[in-house]
Order: structure tokens, then sequence, then C-alpha cells
């Protein structure tokens, strides 16, 4: 039913790939106009509108490895490195 379509970017008028799988899934959403971003033109809108996030050194409660988080540690609170997290929220 849906075919990749190539599309112009806006900002930096680049052609980009509006794949079938992306249509359908527009389509489902109820969304009816077509991207008018390259992927990496909406990724930097989004970045420049949301701001950089910041991120914190803290020591895995776990393994006891160096981990990046995006929230300010607390005392009280254990902080999990990105393995051992996916691992406990897996079982």
């Amino acid at each position: 039913m849906y075919q990749d379509k190539t599309l112009v970017c806006k900002d930096c008028g680049q052609e980009f790939t509006f794949t079938a799988g992306e249509q359908e899934f527009y389509a489902e959403r109820g969304f009816e106009n077509e991207p008018q971003r390259c992927k990496s033109c909406r990724d930097a809108r989004k970045n420049q509108v949301r701001g950089q996030r910041e991120f914190f050194t803290a020591t895995c409660a776990k393994c006891g490895k160096e981990a990046k988080v995006p929230f300010k540690p607390r005392e009280d609170r254990p902080v999990l490195c990105s393995e051992c997290f996916a691992a406990e929220k897996g079982e």
C-alpha cells in the first residue's frame, strides 16, 4: 500500500527517504502531513528547543563502575549504571 518517497528537507535542502513503514506509522497516529525535515535536522531542532541535558557522574551501587546519569544523585538513593539498571529491570 505504501511506497518509499523521496522528500527534500526544508532546513538543509538534502533529500531524505520517507519510508513505507514511517508512512504507515504516521497514518496509524492520524498524522496528515509528511515530515518536512530530515532526521538530523529534526534532532537538531528538538535539542535546540529542549536544550542540552546536563549529565552527572555517579558510582554504580551494584558493580562500582562510573555511571553518567541525567539527574543529580542523592546520597539516600542508590544509582545504577545502564547495564545494572537494564539487568534489574529485566528481572
